[in-house]
């Protein structure tokens, strides 16, 4: 995969590749598609849902459908134009932007399709300690507010560590920002 930068213009979604080429994609752009639904697929699995269910009655024109899924995707992530950083780089990494979308507020999907949740393997459990963790809460107010021991809260840590293939707090927060763990 190349580093892609997405941006819609007259309602249409275009990328900039790696090579600073400038391309408007259509349904027939069958591999970068393709590479936008895999990562919304494995790694955003309710926003991926989402816009299939959007989409169900284009379902029969395969191409056309997962071109819908796509470029909603990147309407509602990736819709500016930037030079900071690009939205999808070549480890599949994606950078959301928040997207001006007049919808904001009222939209079913938001927060779904649009600031999705990133699948993790983390539990609930973990999840609610490594909330407060990026909040920048010590283990023993994490141990207060949710009612566990500090060595449950210790452990909680240690097993989200080991998951994450990380080593320290840092390192987390880095990941949690990243792939949009919290919404923020």
């Amino acid at each position: 995969m190349k580093d892609l930068e997405f941006y819609i213009f007259e309602n249409e979604l275009w990328c900039i590749s790696s090579d600073k080429k400038n391309k408007r994609i259509s349904e027939n752009d069958t591999e970068i598609i393709n590479e936008i639904l895999s990562i919304v697929r494995e790694q955003y699995p309710n926003a991926y849902n989402a816009l299939s269910e959007c989409y169900i009655k284009s379902s029969k024109n395969v191409p056309y459908y997962q071109y819908l899924m796509a470029r909603r995707f990147a309407k509602c992530n990736f819709g500016n134009l930037d030079s900071t950083v690009e939205d999808i780089n070549n480890n599949g990494k994606v950078n959301f932007e928040h997207v001006q979308c007049p919808l904001r507020g009222e939209c079913k999907y938001e927060d779904i399709i649009c600031n999705p949740q990133f699948n993790s393997s983390l539990s609930d459990a973990e999840m609610r300690v490594m909330k407060l963790v990026y909040d920048g809460k010590s283990n023993d107010d994490i141990a207060d507010s949710l009612y566990l021991s500090p060595h449950t809260v210790k452990n909680h840590i240690k097993s989200v560590y080991r998951k994450l293939c990380i080593h320290e707090k840092s390192e987390f927060i880095q990941y949690a920002h990243n792939n949009n763990l919290f919404n923020d």
